[in-house]
């Protein structure tokens, strides 16, 4: 009982943080929608969401090595460059710029839907929980 539990809570969560980094990447690309030579950058959600959930462990991070016994073993929880991707431009510009500021706002927008829905499903699971103990 306590495994389903753990993977119906592990699986909102995981689905969280990518969420959230994607947010991150997006912000980044409609920041830089001015900057000469900016690639922008996306992940894929599925394929990163299937890797965590395989791996058991943060999305996106990875093992830091260390050269001699002193070192820190550092913080793996922040997102890895490793997983993102580089959007193919719909067209091209003249200062090498990628980023189409509409696709990166709509891309945004539907991020920030999903995260929601991700919130309020997991909220709802909670709560018949709760009523399922309470009586």
């Amino acid at each position: 009982m306590l495994n389903r539990l753990d993977d119906m809570l592990n699986f909102h969560q995981q689905a969280l943080r990518i969420r959230d980094q994607r947010q991150q990447v997006l912000a980044s690309n409609i920041a830089n929608a001015d900057t000469p030579h900016y690639k922008a950058r996306d992940m894929d959600f599925k394929a990163t969401l299937q890797g965590a959930l395989k791996g058991g462990g943060t999305p996106g991070a990875t093992a830091l090595a260390t050269t001699a016994p002193g070192h820190l073993a550092g913080n793996s929880g922040q997102a890895a460059t490793a997983g993102l991707l580089y959007r193919t431009p719909a067209q091209g510009s003249v200062d090498g710029n990628t980023v189409d500021v509409d696709a990166e706002r709509a891309a945004f927008a539907e991020n920030a839907i999903q995260y929601e829905f991700n919130l309020t499903r997991i909220n709802q699971q909670i709560k018949g929980l709760l009523t399922a103990i309470q009586g």
